[in-house]
């Protein structure tokens, strides 16, 4: 009898054994990385900080011209030391990586569409940029290639660049308006000069529109007018 009772205790065991394994969880894979990179939220993959009022810094980084090195690590402790939200260090971290130290020192909405201020106070020139901040969270440098791409900008813009080839824009571009867009969205305009060096007389002016559909979704970027 002893054979039987050791098959009939296979028998029911089998079963349960087969089913704990078959309920163990599996071990959860990697997280997708933030695919659009620097245009979206800061942070690690599960940890995105989205750019909008709680991103903004007022303090003071004097004591950062005479680090060594000087740069964005010390801008980062001095923002720590000082209370700065989690918002504001992610985008200070984010700046540094690119190489520009600075942090968001402003915040406000222009038709539905947050506009950052940025402040660079160790540069020597250019301490100010522009951030825009769509929907979704994405963010668009209004100084970041403003030349790139902009072939279609028709005649005048050829006639212009024809006419002076040694001009360059010359950061940081000025808000210069809004326009309303079919379906609801609008355009936010933004001029940068052209000139030849920084104590140069302009040459020029260029005006670019960045395109925001009616749900604020960051669609593009057009030439509106050189001259």
């Amino acid at each position: 009898m002893k054979p039987l009772y050791a098959a009939a205790f296979l028998l029911l065991t089998l079963p349960l054994f087969a089913c704990r394994k078959a309920g163990t969880p599996q071990a959860e894979g990697p997280r997708p990385h933030d695919v659009a990179g620097q245009t979206t939220g800061i942070g690690t993959d599960n940890t995105a900080t989205r750019i909008d009022a709680m991103a903004v810094w007022k303090g003071a980084t004097d004591a950062c011209r005479s680090a060594d090195p000087p740069g964005g690590d010390c801008m980062v402790e001095a923002m720590r030391a000082t209370g700065a939200t989690p918002a504001a260090v992610a985008a200070a971290l984010r700046l540094a990586a690119q190489g520009q130290p600075g942090f968001v020192s402003g915040w406000n909405e222009q038709d539905g569409v947050g506009v950052a201020t940025l402040t660079f106070p160790l540069r020597a020139n250019t301490n100010q940029g522009t951030w825009l901040v769509d929907g979704d969270g994405r963010s668009i440098d209004v100084d970041k290639d403003v030349l790139a791409g902009n072939t279609k900008g028709g005649a005048a813009y050829k006639a212009f660049f024809d006419q002076h080839p040694d001009t360059l824009p010359f950061a940081p571009a000025q808000p210069a308006g809004t326009a309303p867009l079919p379906g609801g969205g609008v355009r936010l305009l933004y001029a940068t000069p052209l000139r030849r060096c920084h104590a140069c007389a302009d040459d020029g002016m260029l005006t670019l529109g960045y395109d925001f559909d009616a749900q604020r979704r960051y669609t593009g970027r057009q030439v509106v007018e050189v001259r």
